[in-house]
């Protein structure tokens, strides 16, 4: 599933959940978390949006979809190592799968041979391995230019950059950096149509994406079937 998929499935879990308030304790920063909301807000409204709109109005589809591809590919792998990581030797096996195909005759990823033949990516990451073996996601925060995460989950990304293999595999930086930042554009552009539903859908957005993300998280880390919520949550 693509991020862009993942967002707009977010969205709208959160509005069939009407919105309702997740519990206090997972916000303990609200009111800086929503200070950094709006920062980041004002300046994705007036100047990421706009670049990343015009990225997908003048760069061809196919050109962007190999983009999106490429990164898709080196989340595979990790997913892979993730799947592993919890006991999912299934999940593993088809994530690896889809590496060695799409990476070997599909020019390092940029084509996706593996989604028609139906092997379906993963989507493990070491914030779900982290819940796997116990660990409590923690507090709730929203950080500029990266958007919501906890405590359990922004590790899990710190782990999963700073072990990528761009890191390892190119080392110009300014080429290395430039690789990061149409990474970023590509996530950003997957996530417009989103975004645009919590622009039409949502009274409070910030706490339309926190409950978004947290219900969005629940499902994954227990593949679709998250238990049923008590009273409090």
């Amino acid at each position: 599933m693509s991020l862009r998929d993942r967002a707009m499935t977010a969205a709208l879990s959160a509005m069939l959940a009407g919105c309702a308030a997740a519990p206090s304790k997972v916000d303990p920063f609200e009111p800086m978390n929503r200070a950094a909301y709006q920062f980041h807000d004002a300046v994705d409204t007036a100047v990421v949006k706009p670049f990343v709109q015009a990225y997908v109005d003048v760069v061809p589809e196919l050109v962007r979809t190999g983009v999106s591809n490429f990164f898709n590919n080196i989340d595979d792998l990790f997913s892979a190592i993730n799947g592993l990581l919890q006991g999912k030797p299934d999940k593993a096996g088809k994530d690896l799968g889809r590496v060695i195909l799409n990476t070997g005759f599909g020019l390092a990823g940029i084509f996706d041979l593996a989604t028609p033949i139906g092997i379906e990516r993963g989507n493990e990451d070491f914030g779900q391995t982290f819940a796997v073996w116990g660990a409590t996601p923690g507090p709730y925060f929203f950080v500029p230019f990266f958007g919501p995460t906890t405590l359990r989950d922004g590790t899990g990304t710190v782990i999963r950059y700073y072990a990528g293999p761009l890191a390892y595999l190119i080392h110009n930086v300014p080429v290395r950096n430039t690789l990061y930042g149409i990474g970023y554009v590509d996530a950003r552009a997957q996530a417009l149509q989103a975004g645009a539903i919590v622009d039409t859908a949502a009274l409070d957005r910030y706490l339309f994406i926190r409950n978004a993300y947290l219900q969005r998280r629940q499902f994954l880390i227990y593949d679709g079937k998250p238990p049923p919520q008590t009273e409090d949550e």
